[in-house]
């Protein structure tokens, strides 16, 4: 297959590749631009492993084409923690012990950047069902819970900070 030259934007920097019009954007992010922190798991939508933001919304990235991503801006895991800090919500997930494998925890994170975005007060019920979408062999989700309900306080925390 004629591999189609693309110009994908991600974490705010344009990468150039050639790429074959059915390689996933897990494969491109991973292979091509060498951001190996998207997992891939079940590559079928189902684990949420893959988890990356496109505009700034949550978006499986085993189920989506590389080709169509120009345009869009992608974030991956890399991007969330700025300058050797963690971001609230890696801080909490590993304060409350809400990751052990850790194979998960990308895609967990950037679902949560997004989510939080949207909900900065979600209720113990919001954060089950949008964690629904990750599955985690290693924990029983408690301390997951916990961590991103720790996160959500800290960021209205700051958020209330920066206004006053």
């Amino acid at each position: 297959m004629n591999k189609v030259s693309i110009t994908l934007t991600v974490n705010g920097e344009n990468r150039e590749l050639l790429a074959e019009p059915r390689k996933l954007l897990s494969d491109a992010l991973r292979e091509d631009c060498g951001l190996t922190g998207t997992h891939v798991g079940c590559e079928h939508g189902v684990c949420g492993a893959c988890t990356v933001l496109v505009d700034g919304r949550a978006a499986r990235s085993c189920l989506t084409y590389a080709i169509q991503m120009e345009g869009h801006e992608i974030s991956t895991i890399e991007a969330i923690a700025r300058q050797g800090e963690l971001s609230p919500l890696q801080q909490a997930l590993h304060e409350e012990h809400g990751l052990q494998c850790g194979f998960c925890t990308p895609g967990i994170v950037m679902t949560f950047e997004a989510f939080l975005g949207r909900n900065p007060d979600p209720s113990d019920e919001e954060i089950r069902e949008a964690l629904s979408g990750n599955l985690c062999r290693c924990t029983g989700y408690q301390n997951i819970v916990r961590a991103i309900r720790k996160a959500a306080q800290a960021m209205r925390e700051k958020a209330d900070h920066a206004a006053s």
